[in-house]
């Protein structure tokens, strides 16, 4: 039967209709991006109920905060994380300290650091979150986020200019950042051939310890040791008090980026003080920020740091961040 100019026009009318609706289920300004993007959240100890929780939110994988003293009870663990369809994609060792004057205090460090790799291992999990060391306290002056403007050597990565103009106030800052820097490589240099051995990469994350607070520098530590098994752990809300845009900061590290944690930070209008808020109600351009890692060509897990609200709120929001809007 030879169809009819009624016909025709319905029919037109009808795939008009299904395209819009189809265009409807995605966001308006979505960018058509390279790289694949997964969500996680981070966890103590995994349990059933909590696992089950999250994926049912809509999430693909958690960051466990447990260290295992033992293999078995490890890939038990491993088993319950993985029957609830999530993956632990990493392990959160946090801080040591590899700066300490006293070397009890690194070699205890260094033992931890070592149980959380043989656990990330056993969990099946690619990286740990390793915080190599920190400074300050009242007798250490530090420079205003804001006045940062460092100068340093590439080859040892040892500061000698942290502001313009007089640097006599922050000579025992200066002093101890390159203590730290010298202190971390020898530790972390000495861990790379376990995490050769059991697949692991350290990443090295800054989570306001006052150390390699500028993307260069940051860059420039982490990229020391011309290691595939060491990286940089970026946490995005950790360095927006720095006033450096989260894209910069993105770009600059580029593929040394192992891991991304999620969080938000509100600057006070003189850019001078803020606080930490829910991801996507601060200052970060998240738009952008989504931008520069598939320019950068990240694939892979963006972990929420926040246990501010509902888990469906959480997923809603990571998602938005993923889809660039």
């Amino acid at each position: 039967m030879k169809p009819t100019a009624s016909s025709l026009h319905r029919r037109q009318f009808l795939a008009a209709a299904g395209a819009a609706s189809l265009s409807f289920l995605a966001p308006a300004n979505a960018a058509p991006f390279k790289t694949v993007i997964k969500k996680a959240k981070i966890v103590g100890k995994p349990e059933e109920k909590t696992l089950r929780e999250l994926k049912e939110a809509g999430f693909d994988g958690v960051e466990v905060s447990y260290l295992f003293d033992d293999e078995t009870e490890a890939k038990k663990a491993r088993e319950l994380v993985e029957s609830t369809g999530l993956k632990v994609h990493s392990v959160l060792r946090g801080w040591a300290e590899f700066n300490s004057d006293d070397p009890g205090q690194v070699e205890s460090s260094y033992a931890l650091t070592e149980k959380a790799l043989r656990t990330a291992n056993w969990l099946g999990a690619e990286t740990i979150l390793l915080v190599p060391c920190r400074v300050g306290g009242p007798t250490v002056k530090i420079p205003d986020p804001w006045a940062f403007d460092i100068e340093f050597d590439e080859k040892t990565g040892h500061v000698s200019r942290v502001v313009k103009g007089d640097n006599a106030p922050f000579e025992r800052y200066i002093a101890l950042q390159n203590k730290s820097t010298d202190g971390s490589k020898v530790q972390v240099t000495k861990l790379i051939p376990l995490a050769e051995k059991l697949n692991v990469i350290i990443g090295l994350e800054n989570v306001w310890n006052n150390l390699w607070v500028r993307p260069d520098l940051y860059k420039n530590f982490v990229g020391s040791f011309n290691h595939p098994f060491v990286k940089a752990y970026y946490d995005v809300g950790n360095h927006v008090k720095y006033i450096v845009p989260v894209h910069e900061w993105i770009h600059t590290l580029g593929s040394l980026i192992q891991k991304i944690h999620i969080k938000d930070y509100a600057l006070a209008p003189d850019n001078h003080s803020g606080k930490f808020v829910h991801p996507r109600d601060g200052s970060i351009d998240w738009p952008k920020m989504r931008q520069a890692l598939d320019d950068v060509g990240y694939n892979g897990w963006i972990t929420v740091e926040d246990n501010g609200l509902p888990l469906p709120e959480f997923t809603s929001r990571l998602n938005k961040i993923i889809d660039g809007v």
